[in-house]
């Protein structure tokens, strides 16, 4: 058998879900018309500032999360576009939560690196993807400590990448 079969064989059964995951997996099987909504509700009363800024859940997995804002008024910049913090936050948010669907719970989640890369202007509502790699899940779910660049792609309403972005997230116990 191939590494990557027995890599994804490994993450669907020998996986233990974490409280946030198990949470999570109730919602996502919710239908379609309702998810977005559910984890949207379950995120802003969680991490009060998604919330306020009014940013939507889209689709949260163990392997992919994708979080969106709309560009309205209350989140746009000088020149009418989402300001540069706002998608800086659906970046983090859309990484962030996919480090927690995978950490132990005895680990807690930290931002270490964050970099942006402003190359056009965006136009329209912003849309982040973040994803992890099988190996990637495994070394989060399998170590209380560690780090990880996970992958995230921000476009803008014409499916161009105005930013680039690179978030290194880390983890460490929860008791020192």
């Amino acid at each position: 058998m191939d590494d990557h079969f027995l890599n994804s064989t490994w993450i669907m059964t020998m996986s233990k879900k974490n409280q946030m995951n198990t949470i999570v997996s109730k919602i996502n099987v919710l239908p379609d018309f309702l998810r977005s909504r559910a984890l949207t509700t379950f995120f802003g009363k969680t991490v009060k500032l998604t919330g306020t800024v009014g940013i939507s859940v889209d689709e949260l997995t163990e392997k992919r999360a994708i979080i969106s804002v709309k560009n309205k008024k209350k989140v746009q910049n000088h020149i009418g576009s989402v300001h540069a913090v706002a998608n800086i936050l659906i970046a983090e948010s859309a990484t962030g939560y996919l480090v927690g669907m995978n950490i132990p719970d005895t680990s807690v989640p930290v931002i270490k690196t964050i970099k942006a890369d402003y190359v056009k202007r965006a136009k329209g509502d912003m849309k982040a993807v973040a994803t992890l790699t099988d190996e990637q899940i495994k070394l989060i779910q399998s170590t209380e400590k560690g780090e990880t660049v996970v992958k995230v792609t921000v476009t803008d309403g014409e499916g161009k990448e105005p930013v680039i972005m690179e978030m290194v997230w880390a983890w460490t116990p929860k008791k020192r």
